[in-house]
């Protein structure tokens, strides 16, 4: 009987000093990779603000060879090219007349089953009012202080809009838009037009005709990854 107790109790010394070993492998090997891990994140967001600085520095430099271009004594067409240009490319502030159309939801007080979706503002009524503004001749336009560029999208997410990829926007919406003041407000006012739809709705719609109202310069990066100048 003692001697099986012995063997027992050698065997079970025996499995107790595998498991600590096994253990412990475990766990050096664990804490390698962590480590090792680590150290390969680390190199690599180095590399990364290395190419960001190398990157900031081309812009940098090249920012200053265009004002400097813009600047000095050249060939007026050009000038007056790359200022197109730059009003185009809706990277320059612009001031001049126009008109401010502000939209917010409804206010109605909602019966009993009616659908609340109805009364408030969506991607698509924003869109038929940047669109009646484009018709009617606008210049330049921006919504809450985003400018709105040739690929900009207006797209709902939840209870606000998302414009310029990621500019989240709660209303009210305040839209700026340069143009002649009576054109572009009468492009939103006329009879069954957009604003008329909207204010069945209880949607609220104002507009008002502006001497001089100011559309700032988009603040975002451009980048073109698939397009390029043909020939």
């Amino acid at each position: 009987m003692k001697g099986l107790q012995w063997t027992l109790a050698v065997v079970g010394l025996f499995l107790g000093i595998m498991l600590a070993l096994q253990f412990k492998i475990t766990s050096e090997i664990n804490r390698t990779e962590q480590v090792e891990r680590t150290e390969v994140l680390a190199t690599q967001l180095t590399q990364l603000k290395e190419v960001r600085d190398l990157l900031q520095e081309q812009v940098n430099s090249l920012r200053t060879d265009f004002d400097r271009a813009s600047a000095g004594p050249g060939d007026g067409e050009l000038k007056e090219g790359l200022d197109k240009a730059r009003i185009l490319a809706g990277v320059t502030e612009l001031t001049g007349p126009g008109v401010e159309v502000t939209l917010n939801d409804s206010n109605v007080t909602l019966k009993p089953g009616e659908n609340p979706n109805l009364y408030v503002l969506h991607d698509e009524d924003i869109l038929h009012v940047l669109n009646e503004l484009k018709a009617a001749g606008a210049e330049a336009i921006s919504m809450n202080e985003q400018r709105l560029l040739a690929n900009t999208e207006v797209r709902c997410t939840g209870p606000t809009i998302v414009l310029n990829r990621d500019k989240r926007l709660a209303p009210p919406y305040i839209i700026t838009a340069i143009g002649d003041p009576h054109t572009l407000e009468s492009a939103i006012k006329m009879k069954g037009g957009v604003a008329e739809t909207l204010q069945f709705w209880g949607i609220q719609v104002g507009v008002k005709k502006m001497n001089q109202v100011t559309v700032p310069a988009y603040s975002g990066g451009i980048k073109f990854e698939y397009a390029q100048a043909a020939g």
